[in-house]
């Protein structure tokens, strides 16, 4: 007989891992603390499944920025100097992990789950007739220094080894490929790109909110949502959960657990007694609605990655999801606008026509490890499993590790 599972968390990582135990026979329940799926880092990211943006951020060049950056509120990466021995102990695990010479194997081996986790979402598209405005039009990284341009040339071919095709685009092969670049105000500005065709882009929290009606109805998956789990702990061959919903603590008995609960999966850890260090590290975005017909001819198809910078985006329909920059600055969720503006300044630069006034911004906590690499293991106290550490590849690498996480709990039985 399948045992009784619960997940505790339900954005990205939650709900895929549910979704492979569920085919396997499993009954699950997912329970979540906010009121609906996928409302804190699943909800509004940079929309991308991009293996060819999965390069962890271990270099010397990174840290050098980051340096730079320090005091420049704009900076794609901004620290936030204030006291706290989670990040600075996050901070060396860093370097640390920087010099330990794993960054291109560790590169490599993101790149082989962003690849798996991609076929799945396909999969699910097509199995499940999931919408999440998915479009495979690839990812187009592009560049205004020939420097910059030529070094993403030489470092692409970590792609060839993992089996990715690409292929360098000079301005007018960039312009054909995706047509809201013909400005003449592009041509002084951008000196080529690196095209990843196989790579897509996708709606993360409408493909949550559709996975679950679709877990509920076809799988038969019990969910709980506006639940707190306030402890959670090991009676002899059982895991036991105690949760609230506001108005009752209730006690919750099953076989096996997997916390797939975010930048929260560290409190659990503490619990547990697990070493783990993730950290929150805040990501924003802006959402554009694309009103009228000359914002949604003039806004690109093609998701774009300006590398030097870290902005990306990806449009969802009739919206230009546009996400961007980096801030450690702890469990702080505040949408700060001198961190907004420069996602809008981007559209502006380059896609002059788009019109900017109707958009929605957005800050979320992404769970980073020091080394960049997700975490799936079981806890010491056998039953228990974890799910985490995705950092800004969540939607990427998702539905990989929540496969994998399955086939561990299955293989424990």
């Amino acid at each position: 007989m399948k045992s009784d599972i619960a997940i505790i968390g339900a954005g990205i990582a939650g709900i895929t891992t549910a979704y492979a135990l569920a085919k396997k026979g499993y009954k699950v329940t997912l329970i979540d603390s906010r009121r609906y799926p996928a409302m804190a880092t699943s909800y509004a990211n940079g929309g991308q499944l991009s293996a060819s943006n999965s390069e962890t951020w271990n270099t010397t060049k990174n840290i050098l920025n980051g340096i730079k950056w320090m005091f420049k509120k704009d900076a794609p990466l901004l620290f936030n100097p204030s006291p706290s021995i989670q990040k600075y102990k996050w901070m060396i695990g860093f370097l640390l992990a920087t010099f330990n010479g794993k960054h291109k194997s560790n590169t490599q081996q993101t790149i082989e789950l962003a690849k798996r986790a991609r076929e799945i979402y396909f999969n699910i598209a097509d199995d499940e007739g999931i919408k999440f405005d998915l479009l495979k039009k690839g990812i187009l990284h592009f560049y205004n220094d020939e420097k910059e341009f030529s070094s993403a040339a030489d470092k692409a071919s970590w792609l060839d080894q993992e089996g990715m095709e690409w292929e360098a685009l000079s301005l007018d092969e960039i312009e054909d490929l995706e047509p809201a670049f013909k400005s003449a105000s592009n041509e002084k500005k951008i000196v080529g790109g690196i095209y990843t065709k196989s790579d897509a882009s996708g709606d993360i929290h409408k493909f949550c909110i559709n996975m679950i009606k679709t877990l509920e109805e076809k799988y038969g998956v019990e969910t709980f949502f506006n639940t707190e789990i306030e402890t959670i702990y090991k009676d002899k061959d059982k895991v036991i959960l105690s949760a609230t919903d506001q108005a009752n603590s209730t006690g919750y008995v099953f076989d096996q657990v997997a916390i797939c609960a975010g930048v929260e999966t560290q409190k659990f850890a503490d619990i547990l007694g697990d070493s783990m260090r993730v950290y929150p590290v805040k990501g924003y975005s802006v959402t554009i609605y694309l009103d009228d017909m000359i914002s949604q001819q003039a806004a690109p198809q093609v998701s774009l990655l300006d590398d030097p910078v870290k902005i990306v985006s990806s449009r969802l329909g009739n919206r230009l999801r546009v996400a961007g920059t980096a801030e450690l600055a702890g469990k702080n969720k505040d949408i700060r606008q001198d961190r907004i503006r420069p996602l809008l300044n981007w559209v502006r630069e380059y896609f002059p026509s788009v019109s900017t006034e109707n958009y929605t911004p957005w800050a979320g906590l992404r769970p980073m490890t020091p080394d960049m690499m997700p975490l799936i293991f079981e806890s010491k106290v056998k039953g228990i499993f974890y799910n985490t550490g995705h950092g800004h590849l969540g939607w990427t690498l998702g539905a990989a590790t929540g496969e994998i996480l399955a086939e561990k709990m299955d293989n424990d039985q």
